[in-house]
């Protein structure tokens, strides 16, 4: 038995049980995010930033990206299932409302493109993937970026800038450094950390069939960076894992190993 049963054998074992603590959990965690994303730009909005400190503004934009990508992570594992797997309607529910909060996405498309890069990862089937000119980090991402641009969700996002400008009085500056700006990072962090970390190809080639590599950076240090999405082998092998079990996926499997 490869290492990969063993692991998948032991999620199995009570699998009603697993699946069980897995959904109330992710349903917790979930509304969690959404819940701290929503308070703390509320909060930031509303503040007079000419009292912030250059530190404390740069905390302050560090910490919304930080969750800007919570968001997206949250809709994510919602297109495995995992985000609520006793109710694939609230699943889905949860996963449209977080991926149209981060930047008015459809939830549909993304699924159909993201299940194309877990069938044909690092391939020309692959959305997510660069096309054999642009390799470098720089090039991959504006390519990667162009693969999910819609100028009707920019015109949507601008009538939302302007329209919380001039009907709700949030200051223009507000909004740049506390919404624009963070969600711009963070498509940077998810790309940086979910595509061109783990997928670019490495000297000698793949070494695997799902064309990732982890980086087993310490759990603290995973999570901070992007949500633990450095276990990218294991989510690919593992994909009905939620993000905050991927480390403890990557020990079992060290273990059997």
């Amino acid at each position: 038995m490869f290492p990969s049963d063993l692991v998948l054998s032991k999620l199995n074992k009570k699998s009603s049980t697993v699946r069980d603590e897995i959904g109330h959990r992710g349903l917790l965690i979930a509304t969690s995010i959404i819940s701290i994303w929503f308070l703390s730009l509320v909060f930031l909005l509303t503040r007079d930033i000419s009292q912030f400190s250059f530190f404390e503004r740069l905390a302050a934009i560090l910490w919304q990206t930080f969750l800007y990508t919570g968001l997206f992570i949250t809709a994510h594992d919602a297109m495995h299932g995992v985000v609520f797997p006793q109710n694939p309607k609230i699943n889905n529910f949860m996963g449209s409302f977080a991926v149209y909060l981060y930047a008015l996405f459809s939830y549909e498309k993304l699924l159909k493109k993201h299940w194309l890069h877990h069938n044909h990862p690092a391939s020309e089937i692959d959305p997510d993937y660069h096309d054999g000119q642009n390799t470098n980090f720089f090039t991959w991402y504006f390519y990667f970026m162009t693969r999910y641009w819609s100028w009707k969700r920019l015109l949507g996002l601008m009538s939302f800038f302007y329209g919380m400008h001039y009907i709700l009085s949030v200051p223009q500056s507000n909004l740049t450094l506390f919404w624009v700006i963070p969600s711009l990072l963070s498509s940077v962090q998810l790309f940086y950390f979910g595509t061109f970390l783990p997928h670019r190809e490495p000297e000698g080639g793949y070494q695997n069939s799902h064309r990732a590599k982890t980086h087993p950076f310490p759990v603290f240090l995973s999570f901070i960076s992007c949500y633990h999405f450095s276990y990218h082998e294991e989510h690919h092998e593992y994909p009905q894992i939620p993000w905050w079990n991927l480390p403890k996926i990557y020990q079992m499997q060290k273990q059997i190993s």
